[in-house]
């Protein structure tokens, strides 16, 4: 992972090829991840500006809002232009703003499924993702869901988040996994070995939090390179992130017009093999 990758697409299993620089559509509901937007025609226009910017995967949850991210995504977007995969997950109970609660039960799930292909308008979901394991379900019963989803075609491919090498081996079992979305970013590395372990066997890994917002001051060797590319430090980090390795999908989220084009510029940013190195080990 020393390298620079220079990849711009990534083909989930066989067919569905994206551009790797993906939206992540959380931010486009209220405060706290609960209830609308404050300006829902802003919101729209994110979704269509993204389109318009090359993005063909979005990700987002029927917990994001709930339902209104997806709610949204149809409204701006459907009919879907033929190459857009969305992805979403299910996994997730809220009861208020910030609050989550996991339940990955399949009875929950079932539900959960059936409302996102109602609310996205689709026969069937590319891309869905177990949110979370549940301690209080064993793995195998929700995986167990997944697998019958997908043979009945209400699913094309299983993805997880927040789950280790083990337990990627162990839905393996029972489906083939296309995709990993885990927490990660330039200071939030814990899932090296499952990014590695994922590029290795072709599976997609989705950082959530790319940016990581909790890290308001990076340190001065991601300052410096920045301005040396005068860019923000939040774009050196994305584009890092993109550089890093070939198998990582972007998904940045913002429910704003002109943060969205900020971020989508960091795919212009071209580092020299010498800073990328030093971003990596400033980490």
């Amino acid at each position: 992972m020393s390298k620079m990758n220079e990849n711009k697409t990534w083909t989930i299993e066989e067919d569905l090829k994206v551009n790797r620089f993906g939206y992540g559509a959380m931010r486009i509901t209220g405060k706290g991840i609960w209830g609308r937007p404050e300006n829902e025609e802003e919101a729209l226009r994110v979704l269509q500006r993204a389109v318009d910017l090359g993005v063909n995967f979005i990700d987002t949850a029927d917990s994001y809002g709930p339902e209104v991210s997806e709610n949204l995504i149809a409204k701006a977007l459907f009919p879907y232009p033929k190459d857009l995969v969305i992805a979403t997950k299910g996994g997730f109970e809220r009861t208020g703003p910030y609050e989550w609660t996991i339940n990955s039960h399949p009875d929950h799930l079932k539900k959960a499924l059936e409302g996102s292909l109602k609310r996205l308008k689709l026969d069937r979901i590319d891309l869905y993702q177990l949110h979370r394991l549940d301690p209080k379900v064993p793995f195998d019963e929700s995986i167990g869901f997944l697998k019958e989803a997908q043979e009945k075609g209400l699913i094309r491919y299983v993805g997880l988040s927040e789950v280790s090498i083990e337990n990627i081996k162990t839905a393996k079992r029972q489906v083939k996994i296309a995709s990993l979305q885990n927490k990660y970013s330039l200071d939030h590395r814990i899932w090296d070995p499952e990014l590695q372990y994922c590029f290795a066997n072709d599976i997609a890994f989705i950082p959530w939090n790319p940016i990581n917002a909790g890290k308001l001051n990076p340190d001065k060797t991601v300052k410096d390179i920045a301005r040396k590319y005068n860019v923000t430090e939040q774009q050196l980090m994305l584009k890092w992130l993109y550089d890093y390795s070939g198998n990582i999908l972007l998904i940045p989220g913002t429910g704003s017009l002109s943060h969205l084009e900020e971020n989508m510029r960091a795919r212009d940013i071209s580092f020299s093999q010498d800073d990328f190195d030093a971003i990596t080990q400033s980490g």
